[in-house]
């Protein structure tokens, strides 16, 4: 190996150190800490999923992904017969959704909640679980776009703003935007039940205020 292959770096760009920090802090938000619409669960693995994470050694190794895929498909098919004559039931293709959604099918919930929005598009639980599968499918933008269209139908809907300020910052960098955003959470909703967090997630944004990429220094550069 060359003497250029062994080097190690001696001091980061602020870039980098800024997605390091982001990413060590919020490593928990990409697997969990957006927040519902609707207010049910999200993404767990229980019961059938569980076996299908750690199956006996004797089974065949199905990937976890694939297991998941075909036990929503499986839990959707009768209510996806059901829309055949059905076609504008908005309970039906929202628990569709919600079932592709746990199963972290997020194209797939995407779909279903976007029929709802056709029907409902001030439907904001539908369309604020909706921007948050765009999120946990690496779509940052659109996310913000969706959460964006949900304040403006309710302007206070706490759980979109909480998960609108996770996106801004972890998603496009802009720690002054998540940090309006978050406060305006706790502006309007000063007994939300998650404002702890808020506040270390504000805590830890104003540090990186400023930071731009290709600025030498900055937060955590050392």
């Amino acid at each position: 190996m060359s003497e250029t292959q062994q080097a190690t770096p001696t001091a980061w760009t602020s870039t980098q150190a800024y997605i390091l920090a982001v990413i060590c802090l919020l490593a928990g938000i990409a697997v969990g800490w957006l927040l519902r619409g609707s207010g049910s669960p999200g993404p767990t693995v229980t019961g059938d999923a569980a076996s299908a994470t750690a199956p006996p050694a004797t089974a065949p190794q199905v990937p976890p992904a694939v297991r998941l895929k075909e036990m929503a498909d499986t839990k959707a098919a009768p209510l996806i017969e059901q829309l055949k004559s059905d076609p504008n039931n908005v309970k039906l293709l929202v628990n569709i959704g919600n079932i592709y959604y746990d199963a972290q099918q997020y194209p797939n919930a995407i779909e279903y909640y976007r029929q709802v929005l056709k029907l409902q598009p001030a439907n904001t639980d539908v369309r604020s679980d909706m921007a948050t599968a765009y999120w946990y499918s690496g779509n940052a933008d659109t996310a913000i776009e969706e959460f964006r269209k949900t304040l403006s139908y309710e302007p206070n809907k706490a759980n979109a703003l909480f998960n609108l300020g996770v996106v801004q910052w972890q998603g496009k960098m802009d720690a002054e935007g998540a940090l309006a955003t978050w406060q305006k959470l706790l502006d309007t909703s000063p007994n939300y039940q998650g404002k702890d967090k808020v506040m270390e997630l504000m805590a830890e944004a104003k540090r990186h205020i400023g930071v731009k990429p290709g600025t030498p220094g900055g937060p955590l550069a050392q």
